[in-house]
């Protein structure tokens, strides 16, 4: 049988629509011995723009969609109780998926914490902007605390979601030097002008427009596909699993992350190249 893959997002942007179609594309061309199940969005359709340009990418795959609405599920039990909504709601979506199958779910631009109950009853992935042991949170504050910490190397994770947020074991990663030539010139900008300001004025002032902040978010997000594809691909084909909430190697032992740097690198470099 073939290893089947859940697909949650909210479709908000143009990158939710990149990383479903480069993922396809990995399926339709042997990459990944896998299969997408089904696809779920917490949107229905005509509640927003992107959205629909994601619904309608999914249904143009010849995917199975399915919808329900986060916006407009039980508003009134969301402002009350954000925890008790948050599984009422998981709930729900988990009654309109389970027939249809998966061995992962990937969380792909899905924008909701999903339930500590549906984290028990299901293997799912996210992706991280750091590496294993690096910076916690949104990507926005791993960066400045990169910047901050004067970081020489970063990378992106995927990694075992679970009830306590960003903090499930990693499954794979790879890594990039913040050092070098993209880069230093960069660094040597930013301490002369905190000679004259503190951190804090810069992040105030500049904000995502900071051009050190700029060039780390731009060689993250570089690597982020890659880094799903390959992830995916060593789960359908048995190099890494998850048992009882572990990682462990085709043998069954546990095992620690799948470093991709070889294969993350050669797709990124053939991408470009193109």
């Amino acid at each position: 049988m073939s290893y089947t893959m859940g697909w949650f997002s909210t479709g908000r942007d143009e990158a939710a629509r990149e990383l479903l179609q480069r993922v396809y594309e990995s399926i339709s061309n042997g990459v990944i011995p896998g299969r997408i199940g089904y696809v779920f969005c917490n949107r229905w359709p005509g509640e927003t723009l992107e959205s629909d340009r994601f619904i309608e990418l999914a249904k143009t795959l010849d995917l199975k969609v399915i919808f329900l609405s986060s916006s407009a599920f039980e508003p009134h039990l969301r402002l009350a109780s954000s925890e008790i909504w948050r599984a009422k709601f998981h709930e729900e979506v988990m009654n309109r998926v389970q027939k249809y199958g998966a061995e992962v779910i990937l969380l792909a631009g899905y924008m909701l914490i999903v339930s500590p109950e549906m984290c028990r009853r299901h293997t799912m992935i996210n992706l991280h902007p750091a590496k294993p042991g690096g910076p916690k949170g949104t990507w926005q504050e791993v960066i400045w605390q990169l910047i901050e910490h004067r970081a020489s190397e970063t990378g992106v994770m995927m990694h075992l979601v679970t009830s306590a947020l960003d903090e499930g074991p990693p499954i794979t990663y790879c890594t990039f030097p913040l050092r070098g030539e993209g880069f230093d010139p960069l660094w040597d900008d930013l301490e002369r002008r905190l000679m004259e300001k503190t951190m804090a004025d810069i992040i105030e002032e500049e904000g995502e427009g900071n051009p050190l902040f700029t060039e780390i978010r731009r060689q993250g997000v570089r690597r982020e596909v890659p880094l799903m594809v390959y992830t995916l691909k060593a789960l359908a084909e048995g190099r890494v699993r998850v048992v009882e909430r572990k990682i462990t190697d085709e043998k069954g032992e546990e095992a620690g992350a799948i470093f991709l740097n070889d294969e993350i690198e050669g797709y990124v470099r053939e991408m470009e190249s193109q």
